[in-house]
């Protein structure tokens, strides 16, 4: 295990149901690297960064979360994401180095970051930042520090590449799709990255009767439009004008190409959500499923902060099976001007803003 040097960031990350948590933890990774912090990324299940990273990145190194034992020790910041606690062993060493540092003089204590969900429920705001200090054990003293991503100048801020909106400017959709084969004349495209939506069925009804490219992200949205078509008893290609291509898994910046490429994008949970707002396009997000009301409130906090249009709301509403009704596919295969005027003023509002990692910077420099 590499030793603890000053400087090294160490990311815990525990890959669930999906590659969400893994995703967002290798683009923070990267980040901080590529800004000159080394970055241990600690992870149960490491094997989707093959293709999600496959090329690594200088200055990121990934371990297996369970060999953070005894003889860990920590660098300068630990990042706990998304509820993956670190090994008992982790914490105390944590202690151990922050009495040392403490003896020695001069060197900040280790900041430890709990990186939460992101949402733009006001909650946020007023989480964002707090502490939460150790009071008894052996580990008495230490605080743990809760950083709470959002859309707005008072959270964490959402992670944006410094490079991104430049590349995002120069990017040629038409040579894109052609040098991966795809046909493309002109017809809007939609894409879909999902989960099972209830309504997946009408829309992939509304693509077969519209001259439509419906781009497939690969794993779950690929399954679940294959068992919608099976269930129609349609092969789904020649069904109508409208045509499915059905992606391979795609590295993150491929991904982020993908969403470049639509007219309107469907994504889902917190990574999709952030990259399909960069994208500048109407997007249709579905968050991860949980108990209704959890959701609802996500949902709709993102559609306030978005200042969305009353269609475009009913539309989210359906969309994750909260309220009842057709889908109106057809919106979204025509996305109308309110819901690119709206995407585009959020967008505009979220780029005026620092990025995550600067915050992140700033936050953990300000609290050692």
């Amino acid at each position: 295990m590499p030793g603890g040097a000053r400087g090294i960031w160490d990311i815990f990350c525990q890959v669930i149901d999906n590659y969400g948590d893994l995703g967002v933890s290798w683009r923070l990774a990267a980040q901080l690297a590529r800004r000159g912090h080394p970055v241990r990324l600690w992870v149960d299940d490491a094997s989707a960064l093959a293709w999600m990273a496959p090329g690594g990145c200088d200055g990121v190194t990934t371990h297996a979360l369970g060999q953070a034992d005894q003889d860990f020790v920590p660098g300068d910041v630990v990042i706990e994401a998304f509820g993956c606690a670190v090994p008992p062993a982790v914490v105390g060493a944590i202690a151990r180095a922050n009495r040392a540092r403490a003896a020695e003089g001069g060197r900040g204590a280790i900041s430890w970051i709990d990186l939460e969900y992101l949402s733009a429920e006001s909650w946020v705001a007023r989480s964002h930042g707090l502490a939460s200090p150790v009071h008894g054990g052996a580990e008495a003293g230490i605080r743990k520090w809760f950083f709470f991503p959002g859309f707005t100048d008072d959270t964490g801020g959402l992670l944006r590449e410094p490079d991104l909106m430049a590349e995002r400017a120069r990017f040629d959709r038409a040579a894109w799709l052609a040098q991966r084969g795809i046909a493309w004349h002109g017809e809007p495209i939609a894409t879909l990255f999902c989960y099972e939506p209830p309504h997946l069925a009408e829309l992939l009804q509304a693509l077969a009767r519209a001259p439509v490219l419906l781009l497939v992200a690969a794993g779950r949205a690929t399954a679940a439009v294959r068992a919608a078509l099976a269930g129609s008893g349609s092969a789904g290609e020649a069904a109508g004008p409208g045509r499915t291509v059905f992606l391979p898994f795609v590295p993150q910046g491929e991904f982020d190409r993908v969403l470049w490429c639509g007219d309107c994008n469907f994504v889902r949970g917190e990574d999709s959500l952030v990259r399909a707002l960069w994208a500048g396009v109407p997007f249709v997000w579905q968050p991860y499923p949980q108990e209704d009301a959890v959701l609802g409130a996500k949902l709709a906090a993102l559609l306030d902060w978005l200042a969305a249009p009353e269609s475009l709301r009913g539309f989210h509403r359906v969309w994750n099976g909260l309220e009842p009704g057709s889908l109106p596919a057809g919106l979204a295969l025509n996305p109308p001007e309110a819901w690119r005027e709206c995407v585009a003023r959020a967008r505009a509002r979220a780029l005026a803003q620092d990025d995550l990692v600067s915050r992140l910077l700033r936050f953990v420099a300000k609290n050692r």
